[in-house]
């Protein structure tokens, strides 16, 4: 079992940057991928980043704004976002599965989530 815990997380005003950080324990080899659940709304997809680091995928909404990335020799994923907007504050999760996916219920193992209000 994979326990995930984020950082990073904060207040930024629009246009500005945040990077979050995911930090993993247990097995390397699995997909982390990135999801955020805006006030009212249901949990969605971000990002997410093969076990390799090879294979990257975005949710359109933060395409060229957003890039995730990975460190497995300190099994850390990294999310940097950048021009963010206020439409971007949310509570951010990393998650993990065992095979490359971008869709929520594939992903068993989850963080307990870090919050991005981004001020207009």
């Amino acid at each position: 079992q994979v326990q995930l815990v984020e950082s990073g997380g904060g207040l930024v005003q629009a246009g500005g940057s945040l990077r979050l950080s995911c930090a993993a324990s247990g097995p390397t080899v699995y997909t982390v991928g990135w999801f955020r659940a805006a006030p009212g709304k249901e949990r969605e997809f971000v990002a997410s980043i093969s076990g390799s680091g090879r294979f990257t995928v975005y949710a359109d909404s933060v395409k060229g704004r957003f890039a995730i990335s990975r460190d497995n020799a300190k099994n850390t994923v990294n999310l940097q976002m950048n021009s963010l907007k206020p439409e971007d504050t949310a509570d951010y999760y990393c998650a993990a599965s065992p095979k490359w996916t971008s869709s929520l219920p594939d992903f068993r193992s989850w963080g307990q989530g870090t919050q991005v209000t981004v001020s207009s």
